[in-house]
C-alpha cells in the first residue's frame, strides 16, 4: 500500500478530527522518521514534545518490553511491585511528596482541578460548590468537556456546551489581570502554562511566572503548572518553571515522561494539598500500571544521563541564531525557549504557513502549523549541532522554494 491509500482509509473509516499533514510514518529512530515509500525526514514537531529522548531510545524500548513479558497490569485494586519505586523516584526526582499518576495530559489537568477544588473546601474553607479557579487565555490544557470549558479557542469549545462552570479567564502575561482576579475570596486555584505551547510557542515576560506565584502565595492561592508540553528538559530547564525558581504547588507532567512509548501522566503535589483526596474519591483503571511506571523511570533516567536539559538550552539557542540569519519575508517573528520555538509567518503571496510545512515535508523535515500562521519547531532533544545546521537548510530553502 502506498501513503495515499492510507490516506484513503484513515478518511473513509476515521472520524475527522485531524487534518494532518499528508505523510504516512512507518519508522522512527532518534530525530527521524520514514515514510512508507522509505523517505527519511527530520521530525520537527516529537509528537508535540512527547519524543524529548527521541524516537523508539533503545534503553526506554529495552524497558517496555522487558516489563510487557511480566506483567501490564493489576488496576489499583491490587497493589503491583513497580507503582511504589517508580512513585519514590519520580517524587525524588521533582522534589515532592506525593504523585499521583495518570494517563494522558488531560486526564491529568481533570485531576489537578479536583484535586485544587477539594483542597479550597477542605483547607481553604471555601463554601461547597464556590470555588473558583484563574486560567489564561489562549490556554490549552485538553480536550474534554471541563477543559474547553475554559478554553478561549472556538476551535476548541464551540457547539460542545453546556459548559463546565467555575473558571474565571484572564490574559496571559497580564500581572494586573491575575492581580485583579486574585481580590475574589473563592479562587482556589491558578492554572497555567509556563509557556503557552498550541497558543504558538508564547513565552511570557521574564518574571511572570516569579511574580504570578508570589501573588498567588499571597492569597493563598495553589499554584497550578501544566508542564505536559514544556515539562522534562523540553526548555533547557527540567521544568520551564525552573527557569524563574517556581516550585509550583500543583505539577502536572505527561508525553516525553513515557519517552512518546505509551500515555503516561502524572500530579504531583506535597502532603498538604495531595492528601485531600481519600480511596474511591478519584482513580484510573491504567494509572500506575507497571509498564507505564517501568517505562516512566526509565524515559527520566535518560533525560539525566543524556544531558537531554543542558542539550535543549544550547541548541535552542543554536537554532534561533541560524534562524535569525534567514532573510525571508515571510518570517516575521522567531520566539522560543531550549527547543521549544516558532516562527511566525507572514503570509505572502497567498503562501501561509500551512504551504510551508508542505514544502519543508517534500524537502525532508516535518512541522506542523498552529493558528493558522505560527509554525512549532520541536526536534528530539537528542538532535546534534550537524543536525541543527541541516535542518535549518531545509527550513531556509522551503521558504526560498514556496
Amino acid at each position: 500500500m502506498l501513503s495515499k491509500d492510507y490516506i484513503e482509509m484513515e478518511d473513509k473509516f476515521g472520524a475527522h478530527n485531524y487534518h494532518p499533514l499528508p505523510v504516512v510514518l512507518e519508522k522512527g529512530e532518534g530525530v527521524f522518521l520514514w515514510d512508507v515509500e522509505g523517505k527519511k525526514y527530520y521530525d520537527f514537531l516529537s509528537a508535540y514534545s512527547a519524543v524529548n529522548q527521541g524516537h523508539c531510545h533503545p534503553k526506554i524500548i529495552e524497558t517496555l518490553i522487558e516489563q510487557s513479558k511480566k506483567l501490564t497490569l493489576t488496576s489499583r485494586a491490587f497493589y503491583n511491585n513497580a507503582l511504589g519505586p517508580y512513585e519514590k523516584y519520580i517524587t525524588e526526582y521533582f522534589g515532592y511528596d506525593k504523585v499521583l499518576p495518570m494517563n494522558s495530559g488531560a486526564e491529568a489537568d481533570e485531576t489537578a482541578l479536583k484535586i485544587c477544588r477539594r483542597w479550597a473546601y477542605d483547607k481553604k474553607g471555601i463554601e461547597e460548590n464556590k470555588a473558583k479557579i484563574i486560567v489564561c487565555e489562549g490556554n490549552f490544557h485538553g480536550r474534554t468537556i471541563t477543559i474547553i470549558s475554559m478554553s478561549t479557542d472556538p476551535d476548541s469549545y464551540k457547539g460542545f456546551g453546556p459548559y463546565t462552570p467555575g473558571f474565571e479567564v484572564v490574559p496571559y502575561n497580564d500581572l494586573d489581570a491575575l492581580e485583579k482576579a486574585l481580590e475574589d475570596p473563592n479562587v482556589a486555584g491558578f492554572l497555567v502554562e509556563p509557556i503557552q505551547g498550541e497558543a504558538g510557542v508564547y513565552v511570557p515576560e521574564d518574571g511572570y511566572l516569579k511574580k504570578a506565584y508570589e501573588m498567588c502565595k499571597a492569597k493563598n492561592v495553589l499554584f497550578i503548572a501544566d508542564e505536559v508540553q514544556t515539562g522534562i528538559a523540553r526548555t533547557g530547564k527540567l521544568l520551564a518553571c525552573d527557569h524563574e525558581n517556581v516550585k509550583p504547588d500543583i505539577l502536572i507532567l505527561g508525553k516525553a515522561l513515557s519517552g512518546g512509548v505509551l500515555p503516561v501522566s502524572a500530579v504531583l503535589a506535597n502532603d498538604d494539598i495531595m492528601l485531600v483526596i481519600k480511596p474511591g474519591e478519584h482513580g484510573s483503571t491504567f494509572g500506575g500500571n507497571p509498564v507505564a511506571c517501568k517505562v516512566a523511570v526509565a524515559s527520566l533516567e535518560v533525560v539525566k544521563e543524556e544531558k537531554l536539559a543542558e542539550r535543549a538550552e544550547k541548541l535552542g539557542q543554536l537554532f534561533r541564531d541560524e534562524l535569525v540569519k534567514i532573510d525571508s519575508p515571510m518570517i516575521e517573528l522567531i520566539r522560543g525557549k531550549g527547543l521549544l520555538n516558532a516562527i511566525v509567518i507572514k503570509p505572502t503571496n497567498g503562501k501561509e504557513a500551512w504551504d510551508v510545512c508542505v514544502k519543508m515535508k517534500e524537502n525532508g523535515l516535518l512541522a506542523k502549523p498552529t493558528h493558522q500562521h505560527i509554525i512549532r519547531f520541536a526536534p528530539p532533544l537528542v538532535i546534534t549541532e550537524d543536525q541543527i545546521h541541516e535542518a535549518v537548510a531545509i527550513i531556509k530553502k522551503s521558504l526560498e522554494e514556496v
